[in-house]
């Protein structure tokens, strides 16, 4: 695997490296060791499947707090997604600074997501496809998120939303969250 770090701190994209013969490739896309060596969390608690039937579907942005923080390794498996992690360290230099990486069936990649960072994402394609690995087990009482459209962030998703939770459409805007997490 090849990790390469994100202008966010501690996020990182994972890309496969493939052995490739006749019958196709083989391609190693987790390995506890590897993400040590980084000093990177395993994610490994539980691991969570999304589908989502229409494009446009967005999902998110959601973070655990302490003492239950979630890191997670994020990996399209069917059409394409666009995800979006959202730094909510109070303490890092990249605080509320956001990146959105294009995740697909064909170019296998991940995106390692740290602790106490949201993340989001938007289905690019019908049909598309998400496997989570994380780090903790999902603690309702410790569960945040923001809102997609907060003005704060001012992220800009590829498409115009077709579909939402009521819960993540809901989240309340970041400037009457910040300072909760610290």
């Amino acid at each position: 695997m090849q990790f390469t770090e994100t202008q966010l701190k501690g996020a990182f994209l994972v890309e496969i490296e493939k052995i490739s013969d006749r019958r196709g490739f083989f391609a190693r896309i987790f390995c506890a060791k590897d993400f040590e060596e980084r000093g990177l969390k395993p994610p490994i608690a539980q691991t969570n499947l999304s589908f989502n039937p229409n494009k446009g579907t967005l999902r998110g942005l959601h973070y655990q707090i302490p003492p239950v923080t979630e890191a997670k390794l994020i990996r399209c498996t069917k059409g394409a997604i666009y995800e979006v992690i959202v730094d909510m360290r109070p303490e890092s230099p990249t605080y509320l600074s956001h990146i959105g990486v294009e995740l697909t069936d064909e170019n296998r990649c991940a995106l390692y997501v740290p602790e106490m960072f949201a993340n989001g994402y938007q289905a690019l394609t019908d049909g598309a496809e998400a496997i989570y690995q994380v780090s903790e087990f999902y603690t309702p009482g410790y569960e945040r998120g923001l809102r997609y459209d907060d003005p704060v962030l001012n992220i800009n998703w590829p498409l115009s939303v077709s579909e939402i939770s009521l819960k993540d459409a809901n989240w309340p805007l970041l400037e009457s969250v910040i300072g909760e997490e610290k």
